[in-house]
């Protein structure tokens, strides 16, 4: 490229075309100047003059010797605002200077209207830089310079389901930032279809119809209502054994009658019976269940013993009635005198019906559960999912750290539409006309689960859709009735679950949900609905090599001793640090299987009991409750044993000091 040869200087005015081709090197070391004719040229540098003001009108000048200059071009609001035109004799050009702001400018100074008065800019006399370019089919629309404002990202969208919101960086009643401690071998995923708003609304629907058959079956052979939770604790009973392949209902057990159901409705016959508050209500209570076992026995039969122990009972009864100065007490006793004299003959007359009530309603859970299947996989097969037989297993039998379920079945775009909206504090969705709440805290809650744990959706396609899912399935297991389902749901309060971690190394709870859970890690009832949301199954089917854990199970007798069974059996494989910190209740009037077996459990190293009304649990329900609500007072007291192998017990013993730190934890903020 040839040199650039300096332009010569020429000696008449510098007119206002020639003005408007001139530019400034941005080095600052030279000018270069264009002509008219398009040649370019340089300057010497010079230094700058003082600023000399122009002449009056008419005068003129030169490039080559400076003299005033012409000051037409300049407006009179211009001249208003303080503008003036002076000559540099350094760069040998005119050049723009205020003597209000002091600002300097090479080019001539364009007005600037408020955009408030005039916010189209029609007032303007600034020429639109955009004027006149060919690639804009609307020039008067101004296009922003690239790379000043990146596009916004979905998630930031108001409105839509993964927005970014404030309830991200802070944690109310969870703390997700504990990372695990818990070590297991590698899992293979599960088979289980993929969760559909469409079929939990069905589940919904044909589980109602269940637990109405049940009170049915009650009513019509027994004479009493359905005892309260007795379908709840049967669905978590049944679990316990099942084989079958449905997340909540039995479906291959290999005994087909329910203890728990079977004792629950013992326990009832002849008569429900509750503790009275007046010697009157007493007085009734004791004739009620007089009346009926006597009628039962005779209506039913049973052995000829039995038969006439109860019978010389109740006349005895109806006898000692007939006296006037009874009190509330020698009501109290007189009917657990004879209940204890007529139930064991009672129950053997009543056996073979009771029996056949749980029979029919595993057999109904069956057929329902069969229901289903079907129509999940008839929704799948129109998306050529098939069924996948058997779960594939690991590769390599490796230790890692725990991870969420895995879904081997893959989850289809459907066109199910969940709508949401938001009241209040709560978040609203609805899916073919049905309506479920949530607090919106815990929608948020939801939210940072699904971010955290699920690996299929990315662009949270299926969120809604999971979401829904989720709050059915939970309010089908619930029931209908009002605090139903209460004590499946309960958790310990946040401070005790601070010191858990804190103190004990806890990081992962054996019975939450997403809806309750604390840490990020946890096991719940159902792996399908869960796995989304970080859940890593049920505890009976996850075995962990090591790890600091907290228990606090439903109040199901039978799941608490299957629990205990799992606890010591990973106590014994393990061969790595291992803890289970176990909350249940105080139950000794009679003491339940599961209490005896922990007190007496070999891996014990100590055990304590928080009283009565002394310590409190988070509400069952938190996710559509009151905030207010959210804690309550414990009526029983609680027992807290510590389950640890010899290395767990090194690493997180219940020491005097740490013991110390959990009791503190565990009262309630008012008696502190």
């Amino acid at each position: 490229m040839a040199d650039i040869q300096p332009a010569p200087l020429i000696d008449k005015p510098l007119d206002q075309k020639s003005m408007a081709l001139t530019g400034v090197d941005q080095t600052g070391d030279k000018i270069q100047t264009l002509g008219t004719n398009g040649n370019s040229g340089t300057i010497p540098n010079a230094e700058f003059q003082q600023p000399r003001p122009l002449q009056h009108q008419g005068s003129s000048g030169s490039l080559g010797s400076p003299g005033p200059l012409t000051s037409d071009d300049l407006s009179e609001e211009l001249l208003q605002m303080g503008w003036r035109k002076y000559w540099s004799k350094r760069e040998n050009m005119p050049y723009y200077f205020n003597k209000i702001t002091n600002e300097s400018l090479w080019e001539t100074p364009q007005i600037v209207h408020d955009n408030m008065s005039d916010p189209l800019g029609i007032a303007s006399d600034r020429p639109n830089p955009l004027l006149g370019d060919k690639r804009l089919s609307r020039p008067s629309v101004e296009i922003p310079q690239p790379n000043l404002q990146k596009r916004r990202h979905s998630g930031d969208v108001i409105g839509s389901p993964t927005a970014k919101r404030p309830a991200f960086s802070y944690s109310p009643f969870w703390n997700f930032e504990v990372p695990t401690n818990v070590v297991v071998y590698e899992r293979a995923p599960s088979i289980l279809p993929p969760p559909n708003p469409e079929i939990e609304q069905l589940r919904a629907q044909l589980l109602l119809k269940l637990r109405q058959h049940y009170q049915e079956l009650c009513q019509t052979r027994e004479g009493i209502d359905a005892p309260t939770e007795s379908f709840n604790r049967w669905l978590l009973e049944r679990k316990v054994v099942d084989m079958g392949n449905d997340p909540m209902l039995p479906t291959a057990c290999s005994n087909e009658v329910s203890q728990a159901m079977y004792r629950e409705i013992m326990n009832d016959i002849p008569v429900k019976l509750v503790k009275p508050k007046y010697s009157g209500d007493a007085r009734k209570q004791l004739l009620r269940y007089a009346e009926t076992a006597k009628k039962m026995i005779e209506s039913r039969g049973g052995t000829p013993e039995g038969r006439k122990v109860v019978k010389w009972n109740v006349e005895d009864t109806f006898t000692w009635l007939r006296k006037q100065n009874a009190v509330y007490e020698d009501y109290l006793e007189r009917l657990g005198h004879l209940k204890r004299q007529c139930q064991p003959h009672v129950t053997e007359a009543a056996k073979t019906s009771v029996e056949g009530i749980c029979i029919k309603m595993y057999n109904m859970a069956c057929d329902t559960a069969r229901k289903i299947h079907e129509r999940h996989w008839e929704i799948l097969k129109e998306c050529n999912i098939r069924e996948i037989p058997q779960p594939p297993e690991p590769v390599h039998q490796r230790k890692v750290f725990c991870y969420p379920v895995q879904m081997a079945v893959p989850a289809p775009r459907l066109p199910h539409v969940v709508e949401m909206t938001q009241e209040n504090e709560q978040h609203v969705l609805k899916f073919r006309g049905e309506t479920i709440k949530i607090n919106s805290s815990h929608f948020y809650k939801l939210e940072q689960l699904y971010k955290i744990s699920c690996r299929d959706d990315p662009r949270f396609d299926h969120y809604l859709q999971r979401v829904w899912s989720l709050l059915r399935r939970y309010h089908t297991l619930f029931g209908q009735h009002t605090n139903e389902g209460l004590s499946l749901q309960g958790a310990l309060p946040l401070s005790v679950f601070e010191c858990l971690q804190r103190v004990f190394g806890v990081t992962f709870e054996c019975f939450a949900s997403p809806l309750n859970c604390y840490f990020r890690q946890y096991c719940s009832a159902f792996l399908d609905t869960d796995g989304y949301f970080g859940s890593r199954g049920p505890i009976l089917n996850f075995h962990p090599v090591s790890g600091s854990f907290e228990a606090n199970p439903p109040f199901c007798e039978e799941l608490m001793e299957a629990m205990v069974d799992h606890f010591e059996g990973l106590l014994e494989e393990s061969k790595e640090p291992l803890s289970f910190i176990v909350f249940i209740p105080e139950w000794r009037d009679p003491p339940t299987e599961a209490l005896i077996r922990l007190e007496s459990s070999r891996f014990k190293r100590k055990q304590i009991i928080l009283p009565p009304y002394e310590h409190e649990y988070r509400h069952g329900f938190q996710h559509i409750c009151p905030k207010d609500d959210t804690n309550f007072k414990a009526m029983h007291g609680t027992l807290v044993v510590f389950l640890q192998n010899e290395l767990g017990f090194q690493k997180w013993g219940p020491s005097t000091e740490r013991v110390k730190e959990l009791l503190i934890a565990a009262k309630p903020k008012e008696s502190l």
